[in-house]
């Protein structure tokens, strides 16, 4: 359990399921015990494929703060064309992690800082699975495994658990499906010699 509150700032573009990724992570943060929680979005006038931002925040006790994440501890990219136009490393902490949507390894995205990559192929993951919803692919669920195994803060159980509070039996299964997938294929630079 941590000892000290994660901040975690999410990018992805409109209709990729960004502000819905931080919600499901802070319900299975919850799952695993933590006592503070938050999820909050950024809005604006995103449209589908626009750049979206939000807010996750983690604590062993309850959270007063409630704004978004300016200087983050982890920083969750979904699609991997934000990485620079977006400036999404932008203000991390020393020490931090960032987990990337790309088909490239962690030293070829060439993120060079005082911080942590993981990258994995949610994209390919979700393809295979079939998460499509209305024609887009929902990349979502798979990119929640890639932030517990390159962070440690929780597990495919808290997953699962969050997943069957929100789908169906059938669409619970199918996303927890690409979430453990994409947990088995995340590609990490050091990220397990020192969760967060």
């Amino acid at each position: 359990m941590l000892k000290k509150e994660v901040e975690i700032r999410w990018h992805g573009r409109g209709g990729q399921g960004t502000i819905t990724s931080a919600n499901m992570l802070a319900e299975a943060a919850y799952h695993a015990g933590f006592k503070g929680v938050m999820s909050s979005p950024a809005f604006g006038a995103e449209r589908r494929g626009a750049p979206v931002t939000a807010s996750t925040r983690l604590a062993p006790k309850p959270l007063r703060c409630l704004s978004q994440v300016q200087f983050p501890d982890i920083v969750v990219i979904m699609d991997d064309s934000l990485v620079k136009t977006a400036h999404a490393v932008d203000g991390i902490a020393k020490g931090g992690l960032v987990v990337v949507n790309t088909c490239q390894t962690p030293r070829a995205l060439g993120l060079n800082g005082d911080y942590r990559v993981a990258t994995a192929d949610a994209t390919s993951i979700a393809e295979r699975v079939g998460l499509i919803v209305s024609g887009a692919l929902m990349i979502n669920t798979a990119m929640l495994g890639a932030v517990a195994r390159a962070s440690g803060l929780i597990d495919l159980p808290h997953i699962e658990m969050a997943l069957k509070s929100i789908f169906s039996p059938r669409a619970a299964q199918k996303n927890f499906e690409s979430a453990r997938l994409t947990y088995e294929h995340t590609n990490c630079l050091s990220c397990m010699d020192e969760a967060i």
